[in-house]
């Protein structure tokens, strides 16, 4: 999977949990329930809002590091 390095990229740096989700073709609430796992990387909670960094989502092989997503360890 390539990622985008150039500076003037339109994609945002930070992505909402809906978003990530749609990149990562997963259901919003599998992936709320991995980030609260601490399955995910990148993840930034302000309050009670959650962003995670695009750049680290894209490099992160879901599988590789830890169970697959919704799967309990």
């Amino acid at each position: 999977m390539n990622v985008p390095t150039a500076a003037g990229s339109s994609a945002p740096e930070f992505l909402t949990v809906e978003e990530a989700a749609a990149l990562l073709r997963v259901n919003r609430k599998t992936l709320y329930e991995s980030i609260r796992l601490g399955q995910v990387p990148g993840v930034l909670q302000l309050g009670r809002s959650i962003r995670i960094r695009r750049v680290v989502l894209l490099r992160w092989m879901p599988g590789h590091s830890g169970p697959a997503l919704g799967e309990k360890r």
